[in-house]
């Protein structure tokens, strides 16, 4: 449409003044063409000249939606309105047909469209609005506030270009200055100090304007909010500065208070209390109720007997203080009478619980423990023997010291992992009198007391499917008196037999590793069995025990025919091994004893 700048380009003009153009790879490429981005011209058609014999093409970039040419006139066309900043140039490729033929008439010609910048871009704030908060306390100098203006015009030039100014401060005092710094940042300065009791919230704001002036100078502005924080700027004081307090060996006094203009529940309001005059044993100390803020006096350790004593405390802040100008305040002091109450403490142990070690089965009378105890303001006088489950030891009322009355057994259920616990109190001569315990651990070392046994003296070996049976032993003695074990049959004539489907006692020998045997029998039932484990001549109970120690391995190796098994009279190798009488062609069973060690568990 006509709403446009003509950009009159004619083959006519073109030839003629080859010199003009510019090689470019293998186009010719006319100088570039400027436009001004945002112009809005009406175009005046009536003095363009048509080449009816000609032939005018564009294509490239902008083509057609921005640009469009004349095919019989060879005038180009601006269509809209275009922004530099989103495109500052456009490659357009230019061809000139013959109209009758269509072919080009040299080669294809380009031209470049540049946008020429206007002033249509403010320069901008990276935040419009930015909240900050600031210690009262802080040091003049920069702010901990930096802002980023950025200007989209084109570069280095008085359209991109500009100036960070300071609009207004509210408050006015302390004074606080901008400074504008390479980079397009904004940094504030504090030039004084901020008092937090007269003022808490700032608000600043900046200009950012720039220096074009086509068609003027643009700006925008950014508002920055200060938030100032308490700080520490006033000293505690002491309500008192005499005080006199009443103060239990058992209790605690909470009667010094102080006052403090800062917010409250914050480090710089929050007291520190310390003693620094009569408090040189350490026997007094003084703390912060988190709630009140009042200094808690109280006794660390009772070694003195005095009954009133003079105090000297200080208070200061959490926080240090701060002062804008000149030196800090001194800290504030407060003297203190203070009168002890004193109440009978009990007698302290050196040690609450204790220990002492013991062989088990140790002769009796042998002494055990014999106690250190402190009473800073009474005697202590007696001991009592307050827990002693299994009556094994006595204690000597006067002097604490404890005896063995009677053997001691670590197998015992009175000994916890091979302690035996017994408790003791101390009770002195005060007023009421007081009592302290102390709990005494005897650790018992063990011995080889006790010899090897089965855990379970029965089994039952179906013979028709195996040929051994586990057996598993246990020693009640901590290990090197107890397993791996080593088994031995306890008659050896054994070996060998053979033996029908009956029950017969085993006598065995069963060694723990210090060689102490432990004589045992084994009753085992050898039987013929269904498909489903079931032996069809007698009922046993097989009890199941953990405690895996060893395994004595009883290897039976039977043959059998399909016909029927013939017994032996009761009366003949019931309870027994003997040799089976193999008249009547009747199937033999063949039994063999063996002894092996399993040396992989213990017990």
């Amino acid at each position: 449409t006509g709403t446009a700048v003509c950009l009159s380009i004619f083959w006519s003009i073109f030839w003629p003044y080859q010199d003009l153009l510019v090689r470019s790879k293998r186009r010719w490429v006319l100088s570039t063409i400027e436009l001004e981005e945002e112009k809005d011209v009406t175009m005046d058609k009536s003095n363009i000249q048509k080449l009816t014999s000609l032939l005018f093409l564009v294509s490239g970039e902008g083509v057609p939606d921005v640009f469009t040419i004349n095919e019989s006139t060879g005038a180009v066309y601006a269509h809209k309105k275009v922004d530099r900043e989103e495109k500052p140039l456009y490659h357009i490729n230019f061809d000139v047909l013959d109209r009758n033929t269509g072919e080009k008439l040299d080669r294809e010609l380009a031209f470049d469209v540049e946008i020429q910048d206007i002033n249509d871009n403010p320069p901008r704030f990276s935040l419009p609005e930015v909240t900050v908060d600031v210690k009262e306390n802080i040091q003049a100098g920069f702010l901990p506030v930096t802002l980023v203006v950025t200007d989209i015009d084109k570069e280095n030039t008085p359209n991109s270009l500009f100036s960070i100014t300071m609009v207004s401060q509210y408050p006015k005092e302390p004074q606080i200055a901008v400074q504008q710094d390479e980079g397009g940042l904004a940094r504030l300065i504090l030039k004084g100090c901020f008092n937090y009791d007269k003022v808490n919230h700032y608000k600043i704001i900046l200009q950012a304007k720039d220096h074009g002036t086509k068609p003027s100078a643009l700006s925008s502005t950014a508002v920055v909010n200060l938030n100032i924080i308490d700080a520490n700027t006033h000293q505690p004081t002491f309500k008192k500065k005499q005080v006199r307090l009443i103060l239990s060996t058992k209790g605690a006094s909470q009667g010094v208070a102080v006052d403090d203009k800062d917010t409250p529940n914050t480090d710089a309001w929050r007291a520190k209390y310390s003693i620094i005059a009569g408090n040189e044993e350490g026997t007094y100390k003084i703390e912060t109720d988190p709630e009140t803020n009042e200094g808690v006096l109280s006794i660390k350790k009772n070694y003195e007997r005095t009954t009133s004593i003079n105090l000297q405390i200080e208070v200061k802040n959490i926080e240090d203080i701060f002062v804008c100008a000149g030196t800090n305040p001194p800290t504030d002091r407060a003297n203190i009478t203070l009168k002890k109450i004193d109440t009978n403490d009990p007698p302290e142990f050196e040690k609450a619980i204790d220990d002492t070690y013991l062989k088990e089965e140790a002769e009796p009378g042998m002494v055990l423990f014999k106690p250190k105890v402190q009473d800073v303001d009474s005697n202590v006088t007696r001991y009592v023997l307050l827990d002693d489950p299994a009556d094994w030891v006595a204690i000597d009322s006067k002097t604490g010291v404890i005896k063995s009355t009677k053997r001691m057994d670590r197998e015992s259920r009175f000994v916890d992992k091979n302690i035996y616990r017994v408790v003791i109190a101390a009770i002195d001569d005060g007023k009421p009198p007081a009592t302290s315990t102390c709990t005494v651990n005897i650790h018992l070392a063990d011995i080889n007391d006790n010899t090897p046994k089965l855990v379970n003296n029965s089994a039952v070996m179906c013979g028709n499917k195996v040929n051994k049976v586990k057996v598993r032993a246990k020693d009640l003695d901590a290990d090197p008196y107890s397993g791996p074990f080593h088994f031995s049959l306890g008659d050896e004539t054994l070996n060998q037999k053979t033996l029908p489907y009956l029950n017969y006692s085993i006598p065995l020998v069963i060694m723990d590793q210090q060689g102490i045997a432990g004589h045992d029998t084994l009753q085992l039932t050898v039987c013929q069995c269904d498909e489903n484990d079931v032996y069809k001549l007698h009922t046993v109970f097989l009890a199941f025990v953990s405690c895996v120690s060893a395994v004595l391995l009883i290897a039976i190796f039977c043959k059998f025919a399909p016909d029927k098994i013939e017994f032996l009279p009761k009366d003949e190798g019931n309870q027994t091994l003997i040799q089976y009488n193999q008249e009547g062609g009747s199937s033999p069973c063949t039994v063999g004893l063996s002894c092996s060690v399993c040396v992989n568990s213990r017990q």
